[in-house]
């Protein structure tokens, strides 16, 4: 195994850690609705622009309009499709932060974490393909939407009446899996064509804007009223930047 596959499994667990450090602040650090909501428009913004400006840009280049287009659709219909199942088993609330998982399925739960997680790790990973570098903005973007997503989720299921336990065992095996999912989406697609490679990158950002518009954002909205949306577009503009200083 190679120093980039390496790296690739490494930067998947930096991203992907910051969900067990929400979910202890879930857990263990009290914090309002209010704050809460903030944080989540902050990093919702921060990762529309990652994904605009680090995975579609990417995608574009290295597949053209085509693995570009055709991606993205797919990312987004396939999460959608996989989030209407999980919702439908019992994991529709999964993110929410005032107990509404409560009645719902563990495994629908642990699955929606995947299901959101995944993605994104296997964008990071991609990122290194055909001799490129990791994208630190994406992984600073994942990094920072990671927390309230765990911190809100990990407060709702405490809510719901998990266990503390059963609740940093699962956001314990989504950061895992994160990790090897960036490190088998390397090992996987080393050596295939510019245009697969774009294709995949864009199909991960169309399941992170489906994510981040079925689930994170409405949940700061309805928590944080009118203002989440001048945070969205704060977080947007500091993405952008970070995004033009690295390169």
């Amino acid at each position: 195994m190679g120093n980039s596959a390496l790296a690739a499994g490494f930067w998947g667990f930096v991203g992907g850690c910051s969900l067990m450090i929400g979910a202890v602040i879930g857990l263990f650090v009290p914090a309002s609705k209010k704050v809460i909501a903030m944080v989540m428009a902050l990093c919702a913004g921060v990762l529309v622009s990652s994904v605009a400006f680090e995975l579609m840009d990417e995608a574009f280049r290295k597949g053209g309009f085509d693995a570009a287009s055709i991606g993205l659709l797919l990312g987004a219909v396939i999460f959608y499709i996989g989030d209407q199942i999980i919702e439908s088993r019992g994991g529709k609330h999964r993110k929410r932060s005032q107990g509404q998982q409560s009645g719902g399925s563990s495994t629908a739960i642990l699955l929606g974490a995947l299901m959101d997680g995944i993605p994104e790790s296997v964008a990071i990973g991609v990122s290194l393909l055909q001799g490129g570098k990791v994208g630190l903005v994406m992984v600073v973007a994942v990094f920072l939407s990671n927390i309230p997503e765990s911190l809100s989720s990990a407060s709702g299921m405490q809510k719901a009446g998990h266990s503390r336990k059963f609740i940093l065992a699962v956001w314990a095996a989504v950061v895992a899996i994160s990790a090897a999912s960036s490190l088998v989406g390397y090992l996987v697609l080393a050596g295939v064509s510019g245009n697969i490679i774009g294709g995949i990158q864009a199909f991960a950002a169309g399941a992170i804007l489906t994510m981040l518009a079925s689930t994170m954002m409405p949940e700061a909205f309805q928590e944080g009223g009118a203002i989440v949306g001048l945070i969205t577009t704060g977080g947007f503009l500091l993405s952008f930047v970070l995004s033009k200083l690295q390169g």
